[in-house]
């Protein structure tokens, strides 16, 4: 499975093609859908193009995802940064009047197990945020709820290209025992394509997006998310 993540917390100072309102994050993923990604992790946004979990951002943009790209399961993030309160952010997410079909968890973060626990409540899908260079594997693994989340989103925080791939082995090696979920192995920036390849060759689900990058292999500048898309296909069908 490839998933397309097309904003982050970036804005169009990073990229005049990241997505910010409802309406273009929607147009991003249905043309990212239409060049072979079936899953989306977007970042809601508020008037000021800031990351948020508030519930009308959160309805309006997943309400323009599914009637833009309505074959597309969508999640979004609950990043700390959203609201740093862990109670603060738990109760927001129980205050979605719309709820994406998942929503990622960072477990390095504070209170990521309370916000995971009250994501299962709504019946929506966790996908376990675990990233490199962090007690996120342990935490998680000791969390008794591992079994029941959706996917665990490997995420190699190691940007140079030359030491991604290793870096990505050893979180996989960390996560190997304790759970039984589907894991998405992702990376960013410098590493993205090396981690892309290396979950491509291991056959396990990834992602590719402006959020994750904002240039092709060849270090040229890409034109939007769909090429990424696009190219990310291309070479996952190669490996």
């Amino acid at each position: 499975m490839l998933q397309i993540c097309p904003n982050g917390t970036r804005s169009g100072s990073d990229h005049p093609a990241v997505p910010v309102t409802p309406s273009a994050v929607g147009a991003a993923v249905r043309a990212a859908a239409e060049v072979g990604a079936r899953d989306a992790h977007v970042h809601c946004k508020d008037g000021a193009g800031g990351d948020t979990i508030e519930p009308a951002h959160v309805a309006a943009t997943l309400t323009a995802v599914r009637e833009a790209a309505p074959g597309v399961t969508v999640g979004v993030t609950t990043g700390a940064w959203t609201a740093p309160d862990p109670a603060e952010r738990a109760a927001l997410v129980r205050s979605w009047t719309v709820l994406p079909d998942h929503a990622s968890v960072n477990f390095h973060e504070p209170g990521a197990e309370l916000v995971a626990g009250t994501l299962l409540d709504l019946g929506v899908g966790v996908e376990a945020g675990i990233f490199s260079g962090t007690d996120a594997a342990e935490r998680f693994l000791a969390w008794p709820h591992a079994g029941r989340v959706l996917r665990v989103l490997a995420e190699v925080t190691d940007t140079d290209p030359e030491t991604a791939r290793e870096t990505a082995k050893d979180l996989l090696h960390a996560l190997r025992a304790g759970h039984e979920r589907p894991i998405l192995l992702h990376g960013e920036d410098g590493g993205a394509w090396p981690v892309l390849r290396f979950a491509a060759r291991r056959g396990l689900d990834t992602r590719i997006g402006l959020e994750d990058t904002l240039t092709l292999p060849d270090g040229s500048p890409a034109a939007d998310n769909t090429a990424l898309v696009q190219t990310a296909r291309a070479l996952i069908t190669t490996v």
